[in-house]
């Protein structure tokens, strides 16, 4: 799952017009990657001037809105090349720049690339990336049975 956590002040992603298009947007670069757009979520937090602070100063009313945007992958990793890794934080800013950078907004991201192992939908574990069950959930657009979906967990005195 792609998860895009983006905290935003007052004045900036007000109405659900301006936050879909944002969420669209993000979600199509992952649904173009192959993976279910129901895998991509993306959460729009308003936070208050008084509990934003940069560099130990408050974030001011009248100054120039900061949005912070934390990502995290689970259901592919970037590979360890430098230039993939370029490759994706250039798509990410195409991605962020019509929302955020064109309205003169100063922001910040980071990508976080959680263990895939431990991460269930459902209690179901995620096929594989681009198998044949995993393109059913693309079809589907949601968590379907498949066979392996629910190992049996080791016995404790295994562990």
């Amino acid at each position: 799952m792609p998860l895009w956590q983006i905290y935003h002040p007052a004045g900036t992603f007000e109405d659900n017009a301006t936050k879909q298009a944002f969420a669209q947007d993000i979600t199509k670069m992952y649904t173009e990657l192959g993976l279910p757009s129901f895998y991509v979520i993306t959460h729009f937090y308003k936070m208050d001037d008084n509990n934003v602070f940069i560099g130990g100063q408050a974030n001011e009313p009248g100054k120039t809105p900061f949005v912070r945007i934390v990502i995290t992958h689970i259901a592919i990793h970037v590979p360890d090349v430098d230039a993939m890794y370029l490759r994706t934080t250039s798509r990410l800013d195409q991605i962020i720049k019509p929302h955020v950078a064109d309205k003169g907004y100063d922001f910040e991201y980071h990508v976080d690339e959680t263990e895939r192992r431990l991460w269930k939908i459902n209690s179901l574990i995620p096929p594989q990336y681009k198998s044949e069950e995993e393109q059913l959930w693309v079809r589907e657009n949601r968590a379907v049975p498949y066979e392996g979906a629910y190992p049996a967990a080791p016995s404790q005195a295994s562990i």
